[in-house]
């Protein structure tokens, strides 16, 4: 099987040089590395849990694009939170986003993220 690399600007690098890619396009599937709420270009994460997780979702959403996919065709997310007692309110703007059809999600709470960050979101969406 052949596997397609994605790569777009509207989306950070992969963090601090890492070797992964944005995303990887095998068969019909589109498979995004987890999105740190890090606007493009920036090296530090910033805001609280709402503003974490609107910029983590716009970086995978930039992604999903960029191969040709969508939020409304995610079929699996998961999320690492370092708070569960941030679930709620990264809920609020996850439903928001992800459509009326949402994907299967997995949800953990983690000891560490990357940066500091409150919260990462890696997905899997059919093209």
């Amino acid at each position: 099987m052949q596997k397609t690399v994605i790569r777009t600007e509207a989306a950070p690098a992969p963090f601090q040089g890492a070797p992964y890619n944005q995303a990887i396009v095998a068969g019909d599937l589109v498979f995004v590395a987890g999105q740190l709420g890090l606007k493009p270009g920036d090296t530090a994460v910033e805001g609280d849990i709402t503003q974490q997780t609107e910029q983590a979702l716009a970086n995978l959403e930039a992604i999903l694009e960029a191969a040709g996919s969508s939020m409304e065709q995610l079929v699996k997310t998961s999320v690492f939170l370092m708070d569960l007692g941030d679930f709620q309110a990264m809920n609020d703007v996850y439903a928001a986003r992800v459509g009326d059809r949402p994907p299967a999600r997995s949800t953990f709470q983690v000891a560490q993220l990357p940066s500091g960050a409150l919260v990462e979101i890696e997905a899997i969406a059919h093209l």
